[in-house]
């Protein structure tokens, strides 16, 4: 089954706590503090595996947990950092941040990784908390979280050519020929339902990688028939072979045939409609054939393109397609990056913005420093809960509160600690 898009939840292991703990030995008076440091929660990293070919592992694993980094100890001793959890995706899958659309990144070649998500930083041990005032520290700092989102999934087969042409035009038989790919092919529409890959080799050393697309028809672009979901499969190409049946067997306009698909093109994507494009006008071996052909080529060709008469079923004028195609991909330059809209992680995670609202008489406070205050902080010891006032004093929060009209008694809530507001 193959399967080029997916949702999946992913949370980076928490950092391991802090430990609190005071050095204990015979003949050694007030030891001190000797708290450990909490280890580092472990990444998800994404990584591009060209023995993989779909997402259909995701259709079943919703959710990726990496592991907890380990709580300090004493001694000064750290907690283990956690393990990362690698996902293996198929080269050319594009991931995104689900809820903003931004791309985290594109994995395209084979090995290549990316931290979609990364753990949370381990806790100090109360050893880091003592002063010449402060001997005995009886606090130390939770590990924060990891980082968690919804991520979308997409993949974009890699080919240097993308075949398109309506249903029934030849396309998986023309792949079959030029190529290794073994498609299914029947005379009736949609037989494909998969993109397929092929690769041409033309002489010792050059090939080249098409990918057959399935039928893009009228509405396409909106949902309609099956080519809505594969036309991202081209956005990676560097040249377009257009199949049209020029034979006229099944009533079709071949010159209105090129139109419509051309500008389901224009409607999901201008740059994929710039794309060069070759007309390859099929089958030529059916007796209707050269009535239509001639009036096909002068309008294809007036239009600016580049037009062939080829049968798929006797390979005639096969050789030629593929030559041509191969002598303008070693002529076309290397296309730039796709200009996605990147998220930035590591701004995301040293965002300091925090945001209030109001719920049922509750003043709701986040944001990334809130989320780090809070973790960090041992509600049961009151140097620690000092520390937490005064950081939000500091921060502005007080003064946000007030702003929002709060009033002496109401409930705050941070990330799952709620007080009584007091002034």
């Amino acid at each position: 089954m193959f399967i080029d898009t997916s949702k999946i939840f992913i949370q980076a292991g928490k950092g391991g706590d802090g430990a609190v703990t005071f050095h204990r030995e015979k003949y050694v008076a007030a030891g001190g503090p000797d708290g450990g440091d909490g280890g580092n929660g472990g990444n998800i990293v994404a990584i591009a595996c060209k023995d993989i070919s779909t997402l259909l592992d995701f259709r079943y694993k919703k959710k990726y947990t990496a592991e907890a980094g380990g709580n300090g100890r004493g001694g000064r001793c750290s907690g283990k950092n956690g393990e990362d959890l690698y996902i293996k995706v198929p080269c050319g899958t594009l991931i995104r941040d689900t809820e903003s659309g931004k791309v985290i990144c594109d994995l395209k070649e084979d090995g290549e990784k990316f931290v979609i998500a990364k753990g949370g930083s381990g806790g100090w041990g109360n050893c880091h908390f003592a002063t010449a005032t402060r001997q005995t520290p009886k606090f130390a700092k939770a590990g924060l979280p990891g980082d968690e989102r919804e991520v979308t999934l997409e993949l974009k087969l890699i080919a240097d050519v993308g075949l398109l042409g309506f249903p029934n035009v030849g396309k998986s038989t023309f792949l079959s020929i030029i190529s290794e790919a073994r498609p299914k092919i029947a005379n009736y529409h949609f037989t494909t339902l998969i993109p397929n890959l092929g690769v041409v080799r033309v002489g010792e050393g050059n090939s080249f990688v098409v990918a057959d697309i399935p039928g893009i028809i009228e509405g396409a672009h909106e949902g309609v028939g099956l080519g809505h979901a594969f036309l991202r499969h081209v956005e990676r190409t560097r040249i377009l072979l257009h199949l049209v049946d020029v034979s006229g067997c099944e009533g079709r306009d071949p010159i209105e045939d090129v139109h419509i698909i051309n500008e389901e093109l224009v409607k999901y994507s201008e740059k994929l409609a710039d794309k060069p494009q070759v007309i390859v006008a099929n089958k030529m071996d059916i007796p209707t054939f050269d009535e239509n052909f001639e009036k096909f080529k002068a309008q294809m060709e007036d239009e600016g393109y580049t037009v062939f008469a080829i049968s798929a079923a006797t390979r005639k004028g096969i050789d030629d397609v593929i030559n041509y195609t191969s002598r303008m991909l070693a002529e076309l330059p290397d296309e730039e990056d796709d200009d996605y809209d990147y998220l930035d992680l590591d701004e995301e995670r040293n965002n300091d913005t925090i945001e209030i609202t109001v719920e049922d008489g509750v003043y709701i406070v986040e944001g990334m420093y809130i989320r780090k205050i809070v973790g960090s902080t041992n509600f049961d010891d009151y140097e620690s809960l000092q520390y937490f006032q005064r950081a939000l004093r500091k921060s502005g929060v007080i003064d946000m509160l007030e702003e929002k009209g709060i009033q002496e008694g109401d409930t705050v809530h941070m990330y799952g600690v709620e007080f009584d507001y007091v002034k």
